[in-house]
């Protein structure tokens, strides 16, 4: 989080007698993580979280795996005094118990402050990173900061329109999954008929998202894609069954299957990888997994949910 303009803006807010929060608690898009922001910031435009209008002062806010929140008590309670200058301190918020660091540093050639907290959640552990410039701590204080993490709050879940709606296409038919999760805000999202707090493995599901830049060549995309599905997360003592050029939604496009297995009980599951190539910019990934006595009735589902997606627009 880089600092590069200076926070003239905010040299309004030095002369007023405004209070230093906004009025609610603000969740970022798609997240399950949210606070009482700081006056003078606002929901981020490039990243989730907050910033002030001229995007000096940033307020990072993500969610980490459920296991972050206890190694970080782990970590503060073997040492509760901090080392190399980074104090240590906890705050009770509506969520639960926070641990939070505070210190000092440089974004360049710009000294500023920042604040790292994490907090525990239903299924993951919320983490918000503040940096805030030396010449906006009269404004924005230690004790601020450390009331705007005591109104941390989570909620239960995020719905599916909201979690789709920041995706850069549409998902225009859903084939009845029913449990609807963000991996990356704004790029890649889980459709199952399991949940993460059971894990996904043993009933079908779908993970649709992005990626970079892919080969213009036919015979490259056909090594690309080939290789990618091999190392798909979680599938072991895979091997493909099927790979092959095909057209998706009338764009250029590669389908492989793999065989294989997954999770801890080892589920005999087939997987089916789609891209969809784009000659600039990103490619659609979609990675549908089904254990392999499901298979027939979940790739109909599948297919459906591929067909249906659009770009907007």
């Amino acid at each position: 989080m880089k600092l590069i303009r200076p926070l003239a803006a905010l040299a309004v807010l030095a002369v007023t007698a405004l209070p230093a929060f906004a009025a609610d608690v603000v969740f970022p898009p798609g997240l399950r993580l949210g606070m009482v922001p700081l006056i003078g910031l606002s929901t981020a435009k490039t990243f989730p979280g907050f910033e002030s209008e001229d995007g000096n002062v940033k307020v990072l806010v993500t969610e980490l795996p459920p296991a972050a929140y206890g190694e970080v008590v782990s970590a503060f309670n073997s040492n509760p005094g901090g080392t190399g200058g980074v104090k240590q301190d906890k705050v009770e918020t509506p969520a639960g118990l926070a641990y939070f660091t505070t210190e000092s540093g440089k974004a360049g050639d710009t000294p500023v402050k920042r604040y790292s907290m994490i907090v525990p959640g239903a299924g993951f552990s919320g983490y918000v990173a503040v940096q805030i410039p030396e010449n906006a701590t009269k404004i924005y204080t230690d004790e601020a900061v450390r009331q705007m993490f005591a109104s941390a709050t989570t909620r239960r879940q995020v719905s599916a329109e909201e979690q789709i709606a920041l995706l850069p296409f549409k998902i225009t038919d859903l084939a009845d999954f029913k449990d609807i999760k963000t991996l990356a805000p704004g790029s890649s999202i889980i459709l199952a008929d399991g949940d993460e707090s059971v894990g996904y493995e043993a009933r079908p599901f779908m993970i649709l998202g992005l990626i970079g830049a892919t080969p213009q060549a036919a015979d490259d995309r056909a090594r690309f894609a080939q290789e990618a599905a091999l190392q798909i997360p979680g599938v072991r003592e895979s091997r493909i069954t099927m790979s092959e050029p095909i057209r998706i939604n009338g764009q250029q496009g590669f389908e492989t299957r793999i065989d294989g297995v997954s999770g801890k009980d080892k589920v005999p599951v087939t997987v089916v990888q789609w891209i969809r190539f784009s000659s600039g910019g990103a490619s659609l990934r979609i990675i549908a997994s089904a254990p392999r006595d499901q298979w027939q009735a979940a790739f109909t589902r599948f297919r459906a949910v591929r067909d249906g997606i659009q770009p907007k627009g």
